[in-house]
């Protein structure tokens, strides 16, 4: 009975039908290194993301995605935390950022005037 007491939840599972969703530290751990490469990328570009923090996380999460599925680069000396490879993570971000301001900065300089 005591040693059912001190045992520690993995995660919440919730499951809707026959899917099976699972939020454990590791999900929570990777949206926070997420969060931090985005905010980052953002202040390396001196240019921000809508949505603010969650923003930042989807602009990290498709930086990861771009630079480790789509845009692989050999030769990179890579830091992993949680299997986040940060170098890739942190450029990926850095040139989303890069196509958003690109894309947004003549319709806010305009709006300005």
């Amino acid at each position: 009975m005591v040693a059912s007491l001190l045992v520690l939840a993995d995660g919440i599972t919730v499951k809707i039908g026959s899917n099976v969703f699972s939020i454990g530290l590791d999900l929570i751990l990777y949206l926070v290194i997420a969060a931090i490469i985005g905010y980052l990328a953002e202040r390396v570009v001196k240019s921000s993301v809508p949505f603010g923090i969650v923003g930042s996380i989807i602009v990290a999460l498709i930086g990861i995605w771009l630079m480790t599925r789509v845009l692989v680069i050999g030769g990179i000396g890579d830091i992993y935390v949680l299997n986040v490879p940060l170098i890739r993570a942190f450029i990926g971000a850095i040139l989303l950022v890069l196509i958003w301001r690109a894309i947004t900065y003549r319709g806010s300089r305009a709006r300005r005037a």
